[in-house]
């Protein structure tokens, strides 16, 4: 008889993004633990062992997924000379993002949980703070372009940064329903019509000339 092969070693990477995909197209309630290790291609055991319980596993799989899909965001926000070029870039990036081929359409952090059981509350609270997140780090960019001349003193940070962070986040919805790239981007162009200075900004895309008699 010949001898066995050696068994093959445990991947954890391949496993954790493995896991990622099922949650961001599943969600964290409609993931099973059958479809999770079906997909990990491990028995539930080695997943307690790996990586504790579901939602250890899925808030490392919202780690990963940051790190390896979430840096538009972070770069945008950081690199971008003015205010108004890391809010066109940190829209447009991830508009491209959502919509490219080989993984689940959207983002998986305002899609995987978007519903949760009571049970599974922590979940969405944790989903939230990251959301929170980045609205704050938008507050701050625009806050560092009044400061450094390239905002007006007088924008309503506040408004403004609220204004862009739901179209930020309904761009994801959008991708997910199937919209394309293209209706993507007149989306984020009407958008930033409306970005202070502009001269009217979307109002200005309107026909408001008098009907004729």
């Amino acid at each position: 008889m010949s001898p066995r092969g050696r068994p093959r070693a445990f991947d954890r990477e391949h496993a954790l993004n493995q896991a990622m995909l099922v949650f961001w197209e599943r969600g964290y309630d409609g993931a099973s633990l059958a479809e999770l290790t079906e997909a990990m291609s491990i028995k539930p055991p080695s997943l307690y062992a790996a990586f504790g319980d579901k939602e250890a596993l899925f808030r490392e799989a919202i780690e990963h997924y940051q790190s390896a899909y979430g840096r538009h965001t972070m770069r945008a926000l950081t690199e971008e000379p003015t205010a108004r070029a890391a809010v066109e870039a940190m829209l447009r990036n991830n508009a491209c993002a959502y919509v490219e081929p080989g993984h689940p359409k959207g983002c998986m952090v305002v899609l995987a949980a978007t519903n949760c059981t009571p049970a599974n509350a922590s979940v969405w609270k944790f989903l939230a703070a990251s959301r929170d997140e980045v609205r704050r780090q938008l507050r701050e960019r625009l806050r560092r372009g009044v400061e450094e001349g390239d905002l007006a003193a007088t924008v309503d940070i506040d408004a403004l940064s609220a204004l862009y962070a739901t179209v930020f986040y309904g761009l994801t919805m959008q991708a997910r329903d199937g919209v394309s790239l293209d209706s993507l981007m007149t989306v984020i162009d009407l958008a930033l019509s409306l970005w202070p200075g502009n001269g009217g900004g979307a109002a200005s895309t309107v026909d408001t000339a008098p009907s004729a008699p």
